[in-house]
């Protein structure tokens, strides 16, 4: 007889697996296309965008080899009782839940191994708890949160067209909305690529791409740099400029930490699938090139080719919010010396034109001013810091926003957008703003050498706030009599300056541990 190889159960669908050494991760995007199965940091098994239910239990997928889960069911988000999809499609939805929709079917999944348990709804500890095992950067977890104790008893959720502008204004690029995103099909460039092409992955060396028929003999061809990070400790880069300052600040790198690395693919002689897709990467994807890259590639080997950046890559190659070092004064003259990055300086000076701007050389990864505040961020809270109080602060698309820090942490924010459009929309990229104030402030860094090498390549080192450290996030929204602009901005900043005058004004940026995230 023949042999009939490793065999197991996926969706309730007898499944022989075509090579026994892969993941489960591989075996389920790659082999049999199930996309709702994310791949954020293979196989570094810390995002939780892979989870899937094997005999009913949650399992990150990427650190799973197949081989374990043999003659066992898996479930996928394809695989849940089509009431129980869309039931969750609809919580989601209906709180703000899901903004690019990349972590999200890995979260229901691990929901539903909750709900096995007969954990309560109300029971909002144990859902914080269950997403230790998780990442989210666009939501600020309070909406995630919320639509676990929703499940069941939201209506069906109707998308309008206010939500979607509403969702592409905060988000600054296309931005699905609704159900569907939550279920994983935002639309992510790596998921509409065709089942025949070639995968291309970055060479260790730096020295050009690695191609082959699949991703795992891609990266084995690539000698892929393994993900680590350090208990080094590394000041910030920057020196404080000479002088008597009122305040003063130093910040050190920053990883926008966005969780679906960059991706495309294009067939010979077509148009390449856009790295942005359904998430904006808060800038960071702005300078990529691989949509190049997958165009030069297929037509070199005359086949659809699909360019991916493992999470080391993404790291590696991706710009970073530029350093600075400035100190101020009341009256909002000073010095603000910043990484040398195209378009910093005029970035700056649009909000605090008393400050005199120094760029220097620093060794170290590419920088970006497109990333979400970079500059005028930092700016916009020095002079608030200098000045003691904190008013209405106003990003440059004009957006306003202020907000306060309770005793217990809590974070209240008032926000004026314009026309709201979707108030659950707002809401939710409200809080995930108020989340990456708060972290950008207290936890977020990214160890750098004083020679530029990158020490921190695992997604969990670069102190992303989890949902146990994040306070309750209140917003308050003002409805105003002109067209809508983006609001979350401005709340990013009026929380990083909230959080840095409740803190009193630590002169280094992260000011506090990173709550766990090592």
């Amino acid at each position: 007889m023949s042999d009939p190889g490793l065999q197991l159960t996926v969706n309730g669908r007898p499944v022989v697996v075509d090579n026994p050494s892969a993941t489960l991760l591989d075996v389920l995007r790659e082999q049999l296309g199930l996309r709702s199965v994310k791949d954020g940091c293979s196989p570094q098994g810390q995002c939780g965008c892979c989870t899937v239910l094997v005999d009913g239990q949650p399992r990150v997928s990427c650190v799973t080899p197949v081989r374990r889960v043999g003659g066992r069911s898996v479930t996928t988000v394809e695989g849940l009782d089509e009431q129980v999809r869309a039931s969750w499609g609809d919580a989601f939805a209906s709180t703000g839940g899901s903004q690019c929709g990349f972590c999200t079917p890995g979260i229901i999944c691990r929901f539903e191994g909750l709900r096995a348990k007969g954990v309560a709804p109300e029971d909002q500890d144990r859902a914080r708890d269950a997403l230790l095992a998780h990442l989210c950067r666009c939501t600020g977890w309070q909406p995630v949160v919320e639509a676990w104790s929703g499940f069941g008893r939201s209506v069906p959720v109707n998308v309008t067209a206010g939500s979607v502008a509403r969702a592409t204004l905060e988000g600054r690029t296309d931005q699905s909305v609704g159900p569907a995103v939550a279920l994983g099909n935002g639309g992510f460039a790596d998921d509409s690529a065709p089942a025949d092409a070639l995968v291309a992955v970055p060479m260790a060396s730096g020295d050009g791409w690695a191609v082959a028929e699949t991703r795992a003999d891609a990266l084995a061809a690539a000698g892929k740099v393994q993900g680590r990070r350090t208990t080094a400790g590394f000041g910030p880069p920057i020196a404080l400029p000479d002088g008597v300052f009122d305040v003063v600040l130093q910040t050190g790198w920053v990883e926008p930490g966005y969780l679906e690395t960059d991706a495309s693919w294009c067939e010979p002689g077509g148009t390449p699938a856009p790295v942005l897709a359904n998430g904006g990467a808060f800038g960071a994807k702005l300078s990529s090139d691989l949509g190049a890259v997958a165009r030069r590639l297929a037509d070199q080997h005359g086949r659809p080719v699909r360019v991916l950046l493992a999470r080391e890559d993404a790291v590696r190659l991706g710009p970073k919010r530029p350093p600075i070092a400035a100190g101020i004064n009341a009256d909002g003259g000073g010095v603000l010396r910043v990484a040398r990055t195209p378009g910093i300086a005029a970035a700056i000076a649009a909000v605090a034109p008393g400050l005199t701007i120094e760029e220097v050389d620093v060794a170290g990864p590419a920088t970006s001013a497109a990333i979400r505040g970079a500059g005028w961020l930092e700016a916009t809270v020095l002079l608030a810091a200098a000045q003691g109080e904190l008013g209405w602060v106003t990003a440059p698309d004009g957006g306003s926003a202020t907000a306060k820090i309770g005793a217990d942490g809590r974070v209240e924010v008032w926000v004026r957008a314009g026309e709201v459009l979707d108030p659950v929309v707002l809401r939710s990229y409200c809080i995930g703003a108020a989340h990456m104030g708060l972290g950008l402030v207290t936890s977020e860094s990214l160890t750098v050498a004083p020679d530029g090498e990158i020490h921190d390549l695992t997604i969990r080192s670069f102190g992303i706030l989890r949902a146990v450290d994040t306070p309750p996030i209140t917003v308050h929204i003002d409805e105003e009599d002109r067209p809508a602009v983006n609001a979350s901005d401005a709340v990013m900043a009026a929380v990083a300056a909230a959080v840095w005058l409740h803190a009193g004004l630590p002169p280094v940026w992260p000011t506090g541990s990173r709550a766990g995230s090592r």
